[in-house]
């Protein structure tokens, strides 16, 4: 899969922070997705391990038939950890190793779902919604824990959910994906609004807390070879 490189990396956290204000104005995130279209979804995750020497990176892209979700797929990239872990800037920690990954992809998903945050972020530019710029595909963000943003607790149910807000904004919900267990947190990346960003995660989350690409990359990103 061929992806422009938008620009550098390498670059300091005042920078980065800037690149972050500019590019949020090129951000669509109020399009409704057609999921009647979509035939396949991938799953994106970075996991990093040190190996006695430094920290090393390895992203992973796994790619999920829709709607029965069969892994057709699975890309694994790693280098080492090119950028200090800064809260707001992971898109910098993640995104070079990323590249490389979505490179290999011999299959071209219609929606990526990030481990991570989309417009869920301080500057509204979480990893999901950085990436979807790089790839020009709906992306969408399933963070596990609380980054950004007030909620009241959502309902105890499949489905059930409540809105986060961000000094007024609506920039995701807080989604229980199953009945008493900890909820996620959805927010729409680039190219696809909030109700469809929240309409196909419960698509593809089946008995599990995670959708199922996003347990899939997890997986394929914490197998480091040796």
């Amino acid at each position: 899969m061929q992806i422009p490189h938008r620009h550098n990396w390498n670059i300091k956290p005042e920078a980065a922070i800037a690149l972050q204000k500019a590019m949020v104005h090129e951000v669509i995130y109020d399009r409704p997705l057609d999921l009647s279209a979509v035939k396949l979804v991938a799953g994106v995750d970075v996991s990093v391990k040190n190996d006695g020497r430094r920290d090393m990176s390895q992203a992973a892209v796994v790619v999920l038939s829709y709607p029965d979700l069969q892994i057709i797929e699975t890309v694994r990239a790693s280098m080492p950890t090119p950028f200090p872990y800064i809260p707001g800037l992971l898109s910098f920690r993640e995104g070079p190793v990323l590249e490389e990954a979505f490179a290999k992809l011999q299959h071209e998903p219609d929606v990526f779902i990030f481990d991570g945050m989309g417009r869920a972020h301080p500057r509204r530019m979480g990893i999901a919604t950085h990436m979807g710029l790089w790839l020009q595909k709906p992306t969408i963000g399933c963070g596990k824990t609380l980054f950004v943003g007030t909620y009241v607790e959502p309902p105890n149910e499949r489905a059930g959910y409540a809105d986060l807000v961000h000094k007024g904004e609506v920039i995701g919900v807080i989604l229980r994906t199953r009945p008493a267990v900890k909820p996620v947190y959805i927010s729409p990346g680039h190219l696809i609004d909030l109700p469809s960003s929240i309409e196909l995660v419960m698509r593809c989350t089946t008995k599990y807390r995670l959708p199922e690409p996003i347990r899939a990359a997890h997986n394929a990103a914490g197998i480091f070879s040796e």
